[in-house]
């Protein structure tokens, strides 16, 4: 996948993160003002019931300060991959709402599991290990920038506070992996330097004839360059007839036999 692919901005970097964040809000004003009850459509493990807040969950909070703490990281981590990764960031929201639900109705032991937290900790840890994966600078700098953010919040994948989910945290940390080796090759790639390239000839290179063999600088007269051109010119088009000498030889010697 080349880099014109990769880190384009466009309205949609800001609009998409914008608007997943619009609904939550959105639905927590509903919870608030209207009907309450609806923060006990959670994910509840084991139960079938419970299989309906694996899509609901990350829409719904438990009060002004969970639903702010959730915010902020997710603007920030959505934005980054939008950014970044904007050929696959609608799959890995979506499916990682989908799949850390499912490993929390899974592993988790009771309780009414709700907040976007687990899509967060979807994003970290897709953002971080993808960028380890990619092996470009840009996205090492950013799997940097979000252990320097967000890497405390590794604590809260174990039992360490009641009340909190930390099922769902662990589910969307090993989520993010999956995903991260899932599309590990589509990444962008480092530009890569005519003179990084296999094939490179230093000979061949008209930037490197301006140089001696100690390194000083040469000023090549513009005629130089355009016999130079020429003779590569006129070289090639004899070994084009050439080739074409020889396959009419073979057909020739081919039909002669036949006859």
């Amino acid at each position: 996948m080349s880099n014109n692919q990769h880190f384009k901005y466009s309205n949609s970097i800001i609009v998409y993160p914008l608007t997943i964040l619009f609904a939550v809000w959105l639905v927590f004003w509903y919870q608030v003002r209207v009907d309450s009850g609806i923060k006990n459509f959670g994910i509840r493990p084991q139960k079938i019931e419970g299989l309906l807040g694996v899509v609901t969950s990350p829409f719904l909070h438990g009060d002004i300060n969970h639903i702010y703490n959730n915010s902020v990281p997710l603007l920030v981590l959505s934005i980054a991959l939008f950014y970044f990764y904007n050929k696959i960031a609608w799959k890995v929201i979506g499916f990682g709402i989908l799949l850390s639900g499912l490993l929390t109705w899974l592993i988790a032991s009771n309780g009414n599991h709700i907040g976007a937290s687990g899509l967060v900790y979807v994003l970290v840890s897709f953002i971080f290990f993808k960028g380890i994966f990619a092996k470009h600078y840009r996205l090492i700098a950013l799997s940097l920038l979000v252990i320097f953010l967000y890497g405390s919040m590794i604590w809260y994948v174990f039992p360490i506070k009641s009340g909190m989910s930390w099922e769902g945290h662990l589910s969307g940390l090993i989520t993010g992996l999956v995903f991260a080796l899932i599309f590990r090759n589509q990444i962008a790639k480092p530009k890569r330097y005519k003179w990084e390239e296999p094939y490179y000839n230093e000979d061949d290179d008209p930037f490197m004839k301006h140089f001696d063999e100690n390194g000083n600088f040469i000023e090549l007269e513009p005629e130089e360059i355009e016999i130079e051109n020429e003779s590569k010119l006129e070289l090639e088009q004899n070994e084009i007839t050439s080739s074409h000498q020889n396959s009419v030889n073979i057909n020739y010697t081919f039909k002669k036999n036949s006859e």
